[in-house]
């Protein structure tokens, strides 16, 4: 009797718990106008859809202390956002479950490439060349100015790390965006950006958060820098001296990925699945200058909006497209090395 008393009680108490426990997903982003934009366009929306609450957090971008979530056996990430080439490789690690694609429905609704085998494109996004026109007198348009100190003296900022770094060095040597892969996969294409890189180098400031290099802009401390073109029209409605440039942009996915060893797979899914549909794709665009992964939310935008997205066909004329196998590939080694090249 005593046993059926206790299991009973244990019963209740785990069966008036579970509604506490099932009405959350929590999810892990990137900060700033990006988080923003999706409290506004997913979050909120899903929670009123669904009765499921967001709860939400913000990393950097990396997945260490999801590895050592991973290596306790504890993660506490149930939806998380990688950028393509950490989706890759954290797939090919075992970090994240595998995506059943029927849950976003048609296949054919989204922009090639969003739809990966352990995640999904939230938006696509740049990087490009930014600038503040109050401060110069005539204004860049391609990396090439970017690395002319005698026409713009002063600092310039870059993303610290390998990526997105030696390709922009390439397109300043004069190396066509659509090239810029194949010269990067040699030794000689390599060598080349470093060489590059040297001619700068004294005037290179490196930056981490995406608000940074906004910041940096506006008090003058940089010339230009490379920035998210998402944070650079945010900040345009209060500063509208920010410029970018879409020449020699690269352009990108961030994903949702599952990390394996999540609670609540199921209220990850259905929070996925939600995320991605037109609406919410549209809500999100309309919001934050990121392009919509479900082309269907093309067709609700209002065309002046659609125009300042990276998906519009004049901004990918002289865009490069993130290529995520050659960094799955090459970036544990090109990272070392550029640590190496940068220094402290």
């Amino acid at each position: 009797m005593r046993k059926a008393i206790k299991c009973g009680v244990v019963a209740a108490l785990v069966g008036g718990s579970l509604p506490a426990w099932a009405d959350y997903v929590t999810v892990v982003s990137f900060g700033g106008a990006n988080k923003d934009a999706q409290i506004g366009a997913f979050y909120k929306p899903f929670k009123a859809a669904s009765g499921t609450a967001v709860v939400r957090s913000s990393y950097n971008g990396d997945l260490a202390k999801l590895k050592q979530m991973m290596e306790m056996s504890h993660v506490s990430w149930d939806v998380v956002e990688v950028e393509s080439p950490e989706l890759a490789r954290g797939c090919a690690e075992g970090m994240f479950e595998k995506l059943d694609p029927a849950i976003l429905g048609d296949p054919a609704d989204y922009v090639p490439g969003a739809v990966q085998p352990c995640g999904v494109g939230i938006f696509v996004w740049s990087t490009v060349l930014a600038y503040n026109a109050d401060k110069l007198k005539s204004a860049p348009i391609s990396w090439a100015d970017f690395w002319d100190l005698r026409k713009y003296p002063g600092k310039r900022g870059l993303r610290r790390g390998a990526k997105y770094t030696l390709e922009f060095a390439l397109m300043a040597d004069g190396v066509a965006p659509k090239d810029v892969y194949e010269v990067l996969g040699s030794a000689a294409g390599v060598d080349r950006a470093f060489r590059k890189l040297d001619e700068i180098k004294p005037n290179l400031v490196w930056w981490k958060a995406g608000a940074e290099p906004v910041r940096a802009l506006l008090d003058g401390s940089l010339t230009m820098s490379s920035a998210y073109n998402g944070r650079i029209a945010a900040a345009q409605a209060e500063q509208p001296g920010l410029k970018l440039s879409w020449q020699g942009s690269i352009y990108d996915f961030d994903f949702w990925a599952m990390p394996k060893g999540a609670w609540k797979g199921q209220l990850s899914r259905d929070f996925i699945a939600f995320s991605v549909q037109p609406q919410q794709q549209k809500a999100f665009s309309e919001t934050i200058a990121y392009g919509p992964v479900n082309t269907k939310a093309v067709a609700l935008l209002d065309p002046k909006v659609a125009a300042g997205l990276p998906t519009s066909p004049q901004n990918m004329t002289h865009a490069v497209g993130m290529d995520v196998s050659f960094w799955a590939t090459h970036g544990p080694e090109l990272e070392k090395r550029f640590e190496s090249w940068a220094g402290n």
